[in-house]
Order: structure tokens, then sequence, then C-alpha cells
């Protein structure tokens, strides 16, 4: 049965993917601020290496089924946050949060290194891929950091 979310449920997706980033990265040992900028939603300081990152976060929760749809990333868009990394003197990153199933997976990379995986994405939109061979590729690269959250819903109105 397939169900409908809310009205508000992308900006709700959004916004909770966003304070997921920073919960995580706040876990381990980063300093860390949502800001409402154009390009980039969060400020992360890694205190060990002293790298402050500029973080745009793009999400999406998935009907069952559909869990391997890859995830819209614009050319526009990242040059806007590149420009705000500029600004405020931090580095470019991206946070990827897709919410498929059973599975919350989240991805956090440097644009350089994003743009070594998708070398078009510097003149035209690309999907990043939620494949499951994109996946294994994505998990041998030390510069994507990922972590995964598993659910289980249990007594519910559906």
């Amino acid at each position: 049965m397939k169900i409908k979310k809310s009205t508000r449920h992308s900006k709700l997706t959004g916004d909770f993917s966003e304070h997921l980033v920073m919960y995580w990265l706040s876990k381990y040992g980063f300093e860390c601020a949502r800001v409402d900028h154009t390009g980039i939603d969060l400020i992360a300081c890694n205190l060990k290496t002293k790298v402050r990152m500029g973080i745009s976060v793009k999400s999406r929760c998935r009907y069952e089924g559909k869990e391997g749809q890859g995830v819209r990333v614009d050319v526009k868009g990242m040059n806007s946050a590149r420009k705000a990394c500029r600004d405020f003197g931090c580095e470019p990153f991206l946070a990827i949060v897709v919410d498929a199933g059973d599975r919350m997976r989240c991805f956090i990379l440097p644009f350089d290194t994003f743009y070594k995986l998708y070398p078009g994405a510097k003149k035209r939109n690309v999907n990043w891929s939620m494949r499951e061979k994109w996946r294994a590729r994505y998990d041998g690269i030390p510069d994507i950091k990922r972590f995964e959250l598993t659910s289980a819903t249990g007594h519910w109105w559906y």
C-alpha cells in the first residue's frame, strides 16, 4: 500500500536532513551552525583538522520501490554554494541524505570529489546515483564520509 505523504513532507525532509547532518557532525566533535544563506545550509568546523566546511544539503524521501532513484544536484546551486564558501572562508562540501524504505543513508564529501565522480556536473545538472553499484563505489572512496540509519515502524495507523 502506497502511503500519500503530507503536503509539507519535502520541507520537513529537508529540515530534518540538515539537522541530522549537523547532529552527526556534532556527535563526532565538529562545531556546527545551521545557516540561511543562498547555496549553503550548514557551516561546520572540524576541530581536529581546523577545516571549515560550507555544506549544501540535498535530501530526498523515496517511496518503496524507488530506493535506487538518484538525487538531482544542479549546477546553479553548486555555483551558489561555491560563492558562499568563498565569502565565508569555507571549503565547499555536499551532504546527500536519502530516506528510502527502512534505511536512511547520508554521504558527506568535498565538491572536488563530487566533480571527480561526475565530471559533467560543472556544466549540467546530474543525479547522484543511489543504485547499489554506485553505493559500493562510494564506499571505496575515502573522501566520502557516510553513515546509515535503519528504522522499523511498529504499530502505526497504516
